[in-house]
C-alpha cells in the first residue's frame, strides 16, 4: 500500500479515539488512530460529503 498523507480530525481529542483521512485516486479513505494499518475503509468524496452533512444536522437536533 502507498503511503498516504494522514489528516487527524479536528474533533479528535487526546488518546487513541480518533478519525484519519487521506485522499488516494479521487476517493477518500478513512482509518482511525487505534489500528491505522488495519481497517483502512475507501470511499468517493461524495458520499463522504453526505455523511459528514448528516451528522451534523442530527448533531444540531440534539
Amino acid at each position: 500500500m502507498p503511503a498516504h498523507t494522514w489528516q487527524r480530525s479536528s474533533y479528535c481529542a487526546q488518546g487513541e479515539a480518533c478519525l484519519h483521512v487521506a485522499a488516494h485516486k479521487g476517493r477518500v479513505r478513512r482509518t482511525e488512530s487505534g489500528d491505522p494499518s488495519g481497517a483502512i475503509l475507501g470511499t468517493t468524496p461524495a458520499a463522504l460529503d453526505a455523511l459528514l452533512r448528516t451528522l451534523k444536522k442530527d448533531r444540531l437536533h440534539d
